[in-house]
């Protein structure tokens, strides 16, 4: 069978692609994921930012509670090593088991959206569309076509890779660990350490589980993330113990606008496929939904000028996607964020901050 879009991962972007297209389009969703044990492995904190939480009010959509897991955090807080100082900012972010919630998401999709479960190993143009080569579990392949196809296969993603390998982007490698914990008080944290690199980590509780992670330089990513645990554990008595799991990915930073990549009028690539990704926080699941939704809205407008509709209807993402790319220096550079840290300004005086000045 030829479809009139495969869509490639099954991520928040990916599925809300495929259940806006569902009934309007032939739609083939290929996807690695399954419901065996093990079988989602990605480095993410699960929480959903305000940003992800209003894109799924725009879809008219309510969270279920097995979604969310204990505790809900409503603060974060934030450790700059090179100047040694901790703050509590407020934030409203939920709480999610990131695997259920993906889950959660496919189950949206109506009936009539062919699903495989498999990995897109190569995408190749046609004459009239596309080819894809998908490796199966146990390893059979067996190829599909499609006349559009939509990239929404994260940061190492096969559409951008085959079709756009020209295409450079700012790459970083993401790894977490799991640790059980049951006496652990809960918090979030986003962790500054120059010594680590130029960018952020971060912790979680969840449930019984402590989440350590960060996003380093590909380059000794692992060598680096065992020496932060290490600085974190004597300067501010992180307790870490043996993990129970370690995970690992590639993620992309852009650093500006132009890293950005959109597709074509055959291929449109969403989510973090294309670089849409928070440039200081790393948040990538309302970007997906938003690239998502404008995509879909591009292969409905007509089969001619598809890549020019996308491109022009992101213009909003663009706009925020600066924003992000000019908050990002105060936030990455030592002196300024020595300084707003020091300043106390907007962060929460707690009751442990009083214990410990003894006050």
């Amino acid at each position: 069978m030829r479809y009139d879009v495969a869509i490639i991962g099954a991520g928040p972007g990916g599925s809300t692609a495929a259940r806006l297209l569902a009934g309007k389009l032939s739609v083939l969703l290929i996807d690695p994921k399954s419901d065996a044990p093990g079988s989602f492995q990605k480095p993410c904190g699960g929480l959903l930012s305000p940003d992800a939480q209003r894109s799924l009010a725009r879809f008219d959509l309510t969270l279920p509670r097995d979604v969310l897991v204990d505790p809900q955090i409503f603060s974060v807080r934030t450790y700059d090593l090179s100047s040694m100082l901790v703050r509590d900012y407020q934030r409203f972010y939920l709480n999610l088991d990131r695997r259920r919630f993906d889950r959660w998401l496919m189950e949206l999709i109506p009936p009539g959206v062919d699903r495989l479960e498999g990995r897109a190993a190569a995408v190749r143009r046609e004459a009239d569309g596309f080819s894809i080569l998908c490796r199966m579990p146990g390893g059979a392949e067996q190829t599909f076509s499609a006349r559009r196809i939509i990239g929404a296969d994260g940061a190492h993603s096969a559409v951008r890779r085959c079709l756009f390998p020209g295409h450079r982007a700012r790459r970083y490698v993401a790894v977490q660990q799991w640790f059980e914990r049951e006496d652990q008080h809960p918090f979030y944290s986003c962790i500054f350490d120059p010594e680590a690199g130029d960018c952020c980590s971060w912790s979680i509780s969840k449930n019984r589980w402590f989440i350590f992670g960060g996003a380093f330089s590909p380059q000794d990513c692992r060598s680096v993330f065992e020496a932060q645990k290490e600085r974190l554990a004597r300067c501010f008595g992180f307790v870490f113990g043996t993990p129970a799991k370690t995970e690992a990915c590639e993620v992309l930073r852009p650093r500006r606008l132009g890293e950005i990549c959109y597709g074509d009028d055959g291929a449109l690539l969403i989510g973090e496929a294309a670089g849409w990704i928070s440039p200081s926080s790393l948040e990538g699941i309302s970007w997906a939904f938003d690239s998502a939704r404008v995509a879909c809205d591009a292969l409905l407008g007509g089969p001619s000028q598809t890549g020019n509709r996308y491109r022009k209807n992101t213009r909003r993402l663009r706009l925020r996607l600066a924003g992000k790319l000019l908050k990002t220096p105060v936030l990455y550079d030592p002196l300024p964020r020595r300084l707003i840290m020091r300043s106390g300004l907007r962060s929460i005086r707690t009751v442990s901050d009083a214990r410990q000045c003894g006050k």
